[in-house]
Formats: C-alpha cells, sequence, structure tokens
C-alpha cells in the first residue's frame, strides 16, 4: 500500500497525512479544511502569505466535509492540539466557544475592517457577544436552472417558486437518455449534507424538529409531507444513485450539464456562472428558494478558527485574518477573476462596481444572505436558533442518524414511515438522555 500510493490516498481523505518536516526556525501552522474550491483556492494562494512571513509555514489537511467535521471535533473535543487553525461553521463556534475549545478573537489589527463584515455573520460568528471566528464565506441558498432547457420546453421559472412548481418543471425537462435529469438535491447523509436541505424543506412545510418543550416532531404530519415531497423527486427526477450526491458531486453533475435544476448554496453560484469551470454558464439562470407554507432558506458561513490548544496562536491568528480580509479578497479577484471572490462576508465586495459586472446575482445572493433569521427559523417557536440545524451539542449525532435512515429510503432499504418512526424513538432518547426532557 505504501508503494502503490494507496496509504498516503486513505491517510489524506482523512487529513492523517504527514506534512513536510517543519524548519526549526520556522512556526509551522497546521490547517484543517473542507474540500471545497473556495478553500483549494485559499491553499494555492496561501504561497503568497508564506513568502510575506517568511517565519511561518503552512501544513494543509484538506478533507471531504463528514471527514472533517469528525476529524475537528474529536481532535478539540480532547485539546490534542493536532490544528492550529479550524474550518468551522455558524453551527459549531458558539457551542465550542462557549465549551471553551477556542480563542477569542480580539485585538485585530486595525486595517482588517471588522466593521465591514455583515453584521448577521458577526452575530452567527460570536458567543457573548465575543468573536470567536472570521468568515471565509457566507451562504444561503437559491434555485439554479438552464434557460435553455427551460426554453425548449416553454416554461418559465418565477422569481419565487413554489415547490409544486419544481416538481412540475422537474418532470417536464427530465430526460435520463440524454443524461439530462430534471433535478439535483443532496442525499449523502451527514448533518450538514443530505440534513441541511432536509431541515430547510421542513421548515418551509410548516415543520420543526421539537417543540418548546424540547420533544421531538419527526412523526408529525409536516415531517411525512417534506420528506414524501423529497423522496418523490429524488426517485423519479434525481440522477442515478442520488444518495451518493452531497453539495461537491451536484456541483459537478450540474456545471457539467447533467441537472435542470439544483437547489442549493448560493456561494455556488460564483462557481456556475465562470466559464472555466461549468459548461453551462451561457445558461444558467437563478430564481428564490422554493416556499410552501414559509421559504426555504438558510444561513451558513465557513469560517477560520483558532482551537484554544493551538500553541501558535499569534501565527495563526496573522493567517485567518489575511485569509478572510479586503486584501485577500482583490488577490482572488486578479489571480481568478472576481466571479471567484469568496461571497456573503464583506459589505465591501458587494459594493465594488467590478464584483457587480462580474456577479450578476450578487444583489440577489446579499438579500438571501441578509433576510435569513436564525433565530426564527420556522412557522412555530421553536427553543432553538439555527435554520438548517438545531443550535444544540446534540445535533452533530442526531443529524447524522437522521440524515443515514433517510439514505436508506432512496437506497429502497426503508420506508418514510420507518425512517421517521426509527429517528423519532433515537432522538426522544438522546434528548431524554442529555437532559433536554423532563
Amino acid at each position: 500500500m505504501r508503494q502503490d500510493g494507496t496509504l498516503a490516498a486513505i491517510q489524506s481523505q482523512h487529513g492523517l497525512q504527514a506534512g513536510p518536516p517543519s524548519s526549526p526556525t520556522k512556526t509551522q501552522l497546521t490547517i484543517g479544511t473542507v474540500n471545497n474550491p473556495d478553500m483549494v483556492i485559499m491553499q494555492e494562494l496561501s504561497t503568497i502569505f508564506e513568502k510575506e512571513n517568511p517565519d511561518i509555514e503552512l501544513e494543509w489537511k484538506v478533507m471531504e466535509e463528514n471527514t472533517l467535521r469528525r476529524r475537528l471535533l474529536s481532535d478539540i473535543a480532547i485539546a490534542d492540539g493536532q490544528f492550529d487553525i479550524m474550518t468551522i461553521g455558524t453551527y459549531e463556534t458558539p457551542i465550542w466557544a462557549k465549551q471553551g475549545w477556542l480563542t477569542q478573537l480580539k485585538d485585530l489589527p486595525e486595517n482588517y475592517s471588522l466593521h465591514d463584515l455583515l453584521p448577521s455573520l458577526l452575530e452567527a460568528l460570536s458567543y457573548n457577544q465575543h468573536l470567536y471566528a472570521l468568515p471565509f464565506y457566507a451562504e444561503s441558498v437559491m434555485t439554479f436552472y438552464r434557460k435553455d432547457l427551460f426554453d425548449n420546453a416553454n416554461l418559465t421559472m418565477p422569481k419565487q417558486p413554489t415547490f409544486q412548481d419544481i416538481e412540475h418543471f422537474a418532470e417536464v425537462i427530465h430526460n435520463p437518455q440524454q443524461k439530462i435529469y430534471g433535478i439535483c438535491l443532496r442525499g449523502k447523509a451527514g448533518w450538514g449534507e443530505n440534513m441541511a436541505l432536509i431541515t430547510s424543506l421542513v421548515n418551509a412545510f410548516g415543520g420543526r424538529w421539537f417543540d418548546q418543550q424540547w420533544n421531538p416532531q419527526l412523526t408529525s404530519p409536516e415531517w411525512k409531507n417534506a420528506l414524501t415531497y423529497y423522496t418523490r423527486l429524488m426517485q423519479f427526477y434525481a440522477p442515478p444513485n442520488a444518495e451518493n450526491n452531497g453539495f461537491n458531486e451536484n456541483l459537478t453533475l450540474f456545471s457539467q450539464g447533467h441537472c435542470g435544476i439544483w437547489i442549493d448554496a448560493t456561494v455556488a453560484a460564483g462557481l456556475l456562472f465562470n466559464p472555466k469551470l461549468s459548461k453551462v454558464s451561457k445558461h444558467l439562470g437563478f430564481a428564490q428558494a422554493p416556499s410552501s407554507v414559509i421559504q426555504s432558506n438558510w444561513l451558513w458561513a465557513w469560517a477560520l478558527a483558532i482551537p484554544a490548544s493551538s500553541k501558535n496562536k499569534d501565527a495563526a491568528k496573522k493567517f485567518i485574518t489575511w485569509a478572510t480580509s479586503q486584501e485577500y479578497i482583490k488577490l482572488v479577484a486578479q489571480s481568478k477573476g472576481w466571479i471567484s471572490v469568496p461571497p456573503g462576508t464583506r459589505k465591501s465586495t458587494y459594493e465594488t462596481k467590478m464584483y457587480q459586472q462580474a456577479a450578476p446575482f450578487a444583489g440577489f445572493v446579499l438579500n438571501a444572505i441578509e433576510g435569513a433569521d436564525i433565530l426564527h427559523p420556522t412557522v412555530k417557536p421553536t427553543p432553538y436558533i439555527g435554520i438548517q440545524y438545531v443550535g444544540i451539542p446534540e445535533f452533530t449525532a442526531i443529524g447524522a442518524l437522521v440524515g443515514q435512515n433517510i439514505s436508506e429510503i432512496l437506497q429502497g432499504k426503508s420506508t418514510i414511515d420507518k425512517a421517521l418512526s426509527t429517528s423519532q424513538n433515537f432522538v426522544y432518547k438522546q434528548m431524554a438522555n442529555s437532559g433536554y426532557l423532563k
């Protein structure tokens, strides 16, 4: 395995590969991050940071999303100190900060322009009004579609489609013989993969995870209606083996021309409009996230944080302020074009005329992010915050389990009723064991 490279590939996938030998005269920063395109660009451009800071060298651990989350949680919970910088989200930041696992970010450089960051992100990445992570990019949800397919079928996408609209459109443009599928949606199991989409879908159908007394609601009519709709789309109009597709897989499918409609994160807009990365850039249309009782939106930011266990906090702080700065955004614009800059974090990005010209979706995305309300995610009142997640430590476990149960429906191993009943029982026991239920 070592000789043919298999061992190195497995180690790399799980963020366990050995980095280059560190220099005794340099501070080595180990960075754990997700394998999304924007982070790949960050890794590529980080050589400029190293040239500007010759006393610092960077070691990268780039992982698939679900693997990254397990790896970082296991490290930070036992203060193992394997990472100096972690890519985490709006879910983890306040929870981990409360546990004392993260370094408070204060005394940032004046030229960092903290006031330029969107207020909703500063709030989401803070705990007790103290900042614990800096946003690298932020996102809400939008509907992407192929205008050429819609034109050929004499269809018109409304600015605010309903879920009924989406199903009708998917049915009309579905053409599996030509490897064009009516819709692509997240099917890969994971609390941040399929459950991000499904939770926002449940919200839109009038449901919620818990009532005000923390009783699970997974067997409610709203959950069943949402999951019935989702399953129908995935079984009739999605690509084969859709249970294997998460954000990155669907991004590839859409950019290669295999999806008629894709409902997912707004961050994909810059990638799909880029003709260097997308075969359908000339035909890309977009609309708001679909609605039922309410609109199915969310708010997420991938952010950079420093674990309390890091022994190189000053150097780590220098890197994360560089990677989330106005200067970094300009650097990406110069090297990759304005269409590729990290979206959703800074007011100045959206005030830049060159970005407005390059990104026709700019104002749309900004409105979606600013309109997402993590404090009031559903029609009915909830005891938790978060739109596509529940802001409690237990959600990583319950979200992963429920996501797996739903994935088994798509694989033909379970039914909707069985998956929801099994999930309800598991979540109830977990919440009782954690002391939420009286």
